[in-house]
């Protein structure tokens, strides 16, 4: 029997990019050659990969609110605000899934901005996936070439324990000491274990095929 549950979105984009130099929500996707004009950015293509499979999306913002509200609003994704960010990126997660529950849903897919969005089809099966496993199942994590990574699938009980975490803790521990309850889906999307941390990361990105 499927489960029923009622998806958010959730897309981690606090963070303040030091390495990077610049804003990586902002950054263009694809990568443009110069004096191209900016259609995408990882943010907005991050929104609409998880458009589809998700009945609203929250973008967690730091101090950069400002900087991505246009972006998030003009693709239909509202923003809540971590306070403070400095506490690390799980205290955005807690931010996020607060504003998940407060919304009445009770299952999440997240994802971090810093990277390339996964293919719609791709979160499309990891919701399948997550809807149709057994209900000692409480996420679903797409590994692509032996790699863990995002957008996962978390249902109501896994939220609750990220929820009751200290803002210090790191969601993979928490995975880790519940691994009996997760799931790994092995996907052909390279783009789910991307991390882009550098410009010389972003520069050697490809455009998608």
């Amino acid at each position: 029997m499927n489960r029923s549950p009622s998806f958010a979105g959730v897309i981690l984009a606090a963070g303040e990019s030091s390495r990077m130099g610049r804003d990586k929500a902002l950054l263009p996707w694809p990568p443009q050659s110069s004096g191209s004009v900016v259609k995408d950015t990882f943010l907005s293509a991050a929104i609409r990969s998880l458009a589809l499979s998700s009945d609203f999306i929250v973008v967690v913002a730091g101090k950069n609110e400002q900087a991505l509200a246009a972006v998030a609003y003009s693709n239909g994704a509202s923003i809540v605000t971590n306070p403070d960010p400095s506490r690390g990126q799980f205290s955005s997660l807690q931010t996020g899934l607060h504003d998940v529950l407060n919304h009445g849903r009770d299952a999440a897919l997240i994802t971090l901005v810093d990277r390339p969005p996964a293919r719609t089809a791709t979160v499309e099966m990891l919701r399948l996936a997550f809807e149709t496993a057994p209900p000692n199942i409480w996420a679903v994590v797409p590994e692509f070439s032996g790699r863990h990574g995002h957008p996962l699938v978390v249902g109501r009980e896994l939220i609750e324990v990220f929820l009751q975490a200290p803002a210090t803790a790191s969601a993979r521990d928490l995975q880790r000491l519940h691994r009996e309850r997760i799931q790994y889906v092995a996907v052909d999307d390279p783009c789910v274990s991307i991390n882009i941390n550098t410009p010389e990361d972003y520069a050697g990105l490809a455009a998608p095929k």
